[in-house]
Parts: structure tokens; sequence; C-alpha cells
């Protein structure tokens, strides 16, 4: 099928391209931007004028629940709600029922979501069995069958040793490991940032030592070891000096951080309200504006949804007993506009968060609209104002802080490999 996206601003940082045009598809790839190829004759045209004609947003952390957490979501529910958020590509982590421990799970994942159709997503694998820190996973078996980069998500290994061997093998074969930080006896009682609210509010804290820490350890053996790493959703102004550091010492290392981390802190709390209970908690004032330091400096190359969906009991408890994450796909585009809107960033250089930057992380060809790649592409309009309804979400999760919130951005149609996967 051929498809015109007539008159867009075209914004693709890995062409360095800002300008008002046309985007040609032909089947599944990007056909030409600029001016008709000779002999094309489009299926369709999509007028695109007044809005923004950019790559498909490439998710580094988000939670498809499946196979597992059926309550919570589904590769069907999650994939429809990135396709609605612009989001192409979700990259998900081991922490099933069962767990990515196995090719059979991953292979799982993929052809489910390869007959939903609505976006790729593809799998962590587990760094151990069945994430418990002890044994080694078959971390090429599982690499050969799809997985992307592998981890022990937030789960404790607390044998150095055997992280050691784990990134030492992984170092043998060029596999992207992932680190989600977390000292995990440090963090054990808590459920939001130590400091003032915590105190105030009478509940235990999760101080930055327990992601600095991790970082700290972590980047010893990568630097011992030559491993490919990358550290997700960061919360901590020192963690992002940490990397600064480890990438000035030539470490092969990068990071990024999820958008509520950039927009809000600890003293959203304030209220109990459960909503704001998330993992990694809410930081303080001076740590926001570190993690926006880093992503102004680049030293943050990417900026995910950390998209955590829970059915409605998992959140109806005393704060402290209810389960942290919020739903986050469909909301990602308008709060990362925010960050426009502060002037902290430059439109072009949003996009590069959402797009090129993750697909380098990854080792990816994708997060482009050059001639000749697939046909991912995102179309929104960044002006359009919206009010969020939690019951209209696609997710299986409605858990969001922002449900009443007005938003301002909002995603018109969703193409992937040249298919039109979403049209508002």
């Amino acid at each position: 099928m051929n498809i015109l996206i007539q008159g867009g601003r075209i914004i693709d940082p890995a062409q360095q391209l800002d300008q008002v045009g046309d985007l040609y598809i032909r089947g599944e790839q990007i056909l030409a931007i600029g001016d008709a190829p000779e002999g094309f004759e489009a299926d369709e045209v999509i007028d695109a004028s007044g809005r923004v004609v950019c790559p498909g947003f490439i998710d580094l952390c988000a939670h498809v629940r499946e196979p597992g957490f059926s309550q919570k979501g589904s590769i069907a529910q999650e994939t429809a709600a990135a396709a609605a958020g612009g989001i192409t590509t979700l990259v998900t982590p081991p922490t099933t029922r069962p767990t990515v421990d196995t090719p059979a799970v991953a292979e799982l994942i993929q052809d489910r979501a390869a007959e939903q159709g609505l976006a790729r997503v593809l799998p962590m694998g587990a760094l151990t069995r069945d994430l418990a820190g002890e044994q080694l996973a078959p971390m090429h078996a599982l690499a050969s069958s799809g997985c992307i980069a592998f981890t022990n998500a937030r789960l404790p290994m607390a044998s150095t040793l055997v992280l050691l061997r784990a990134l030492e093998y992984a170092a043998t074969h060029d596999l992207l490991v992932i680190f989600q930080p977390q000292d995990a006896s440090l963090a054990s009682a808590g459920c939001m940032h130590e400091g003032a609210t915590s105190t105030r509010l009478g509940l235990n804290g999760i101080s930055e030592a327990a992601e600095t820490i991790e970082v700290s350890r972590c980047l010893m053996l990568v630097e011992q070891t030559g491993v490919r790493a990358h550290f997700g959703q960061l919360s901590c102004e020192r963690s992002v000096r940490l990397i600064e550091a480890a990438l000035e010492r030539g470490l092969r290392v990068s990071a990024d951080v999820s958008i509520q981390n950039l927009l809000l802190t600890d003293e959203s709390v304030d209220g109990f309200n459960a909503d704001y209970h998330l993992s990694p908690p809410l930081r303080g004032q001076l740590d926001r504006a570190g993690l926006r330091q880093g992503v102004v400096t680049d030293t943050i190359r990417a900026i995910c949804s950390d998209h955590q969906p829970h059915e409605a009991i998992a959140k109806q408890a005393p704060f402290a007993a209810t389960e942290p994450g919020m739903s986050n796909l469909e909301t990602l585009l308008p709060l990362c506009l925010q960050l426009v809107d502060e002037q902290l960033l430059e439109l072009p250089q949003l996009i590069e968060k959402l797009t090129l930057g993750p697909a380098r992380i990854l080792g990816l060809d994708d997060g482009t609209l050059e001639p000749g790649t697939q046909a991912d592409v995102c179309i929104f309009d960044p002006d359009e104002r919206w009010i969020l309804d939690p019951t209209e979400m696609r997710s299986g999760g409605q858990n969001t802080p922002f449900a009443g919130k007005e938003m301002k951005g909002r995603v018109h149609t969703t193409l992937l490999g040249g298919r039109i996967v979403y049209r508002r």
C-alpha cells in the first residue's frame, strides 16, 4: 500500500531534519521525503497540516504483564495503548510469570504481539534463572530467541560473584545488560523517597543511597568486564554524576529516565494518593534538577514511560501497602511535551530522546524516517489540549496520578511497518 503523509512538520533527528513537507511510504518502508518519486500513486493520503511527523517512539521500559498477570494488563491492551501513544516499539522486562528465562516464554511474548500487530514488543531476558540472583539464565539462547537485552530488574543479586560472571558472559557475546539499580536491603522497608515529606507523613523512606550504591557497584564491574551496560530509570542526581564520570572514562554505558521523575517530586505524595506510589520513587527537587541537567547534557540519552499498569484494587489500600507504578503509555507524549513548554528542550531534542536515543542504546536501525527504513511513524498535534479520562484508556491499568488533568499534545495517527495501527 502506498501512503502519502502530506504537509506535516517532519522531524527526524537521525537526519537532522526539521522541515515542512511530504513523506512517501511504499509497503513497509519509507520511500522518500520531499518531492514525489517518479510514478508514485498514493492509495491513501493523510493530511498532516499543522502536525508533527516523526519516527514512532521507542519505549525502553514498559510492563505488558503477559504472561501471568492478566488482571493487570495484557499484550493486546498494552500494545493498543502504545499505538494510541505513538509508540511503535516496547521493551518489556522479564518480570512475568513464568519469568523470561527460557526461549519459549520470549517467543510467546513476541508471537502474541505479532498477532495483535499494533506494536513491536522486545522482551528483556532474565539475567539469572527466575530472577533469583543465583544461577545464570541461558542468555545466548534467549538472545537467539529475540531478547534484546538482559536484566535482573529490581530484584536483588546479593552475590557480586554471580553478577560478575553474568557480566563476563554477556561481554563475551556482546549482549546488552540493563540495570535498574536498587540495593534491596536499603529499599526493602520503604515506599517513597526518604526526606522531609516522608518524615512528616510518617512513611518509611528509600534513601538515595539505595540507588547510588548499586550504580557504583555495577559500574565497577562494567569497567572490569567491558560489557555494554545501560542504567534504566535513574532517579537521583548523584547517579547521573556517576554515569557522567563513567562516560568520561570511556565505559560503554548509557542511561534513561522516566518522564514522571522529570516532572514530579516527593512533595506530590502529600495526601497519601497511592497513584504517586512509584518505583523508583519520586525524589526531591535537587534530584529532579540533576536528572533534568543530565537530559540536557545528553548524559541521559532517552526518556521512557516506565509503564506499570495495575488493577484497581492494587491501589486501594493504605499508601505503603499499595503496589508501586503508574500506567503511562498514552500520556508519555503530552507529559514529555511539558519539557518543551518549560524550554528545557527543543522539540527535535525531545523527539531524539524518544526515538533515535533509545534505538542507539539497543543497537537498532530504527528511530528514523530515512528512506529504505521501516515505516514506523507517529503523527501528532503538539498544541491540542484534552482532559485525561482514565476510563477511556486502552491499557489494562488506569492507575495514573494525572486523571482529570489537562494534557497538551495528542497523537492522531500511528503507523507500524507502513500499516495504520491507530487513527483518532
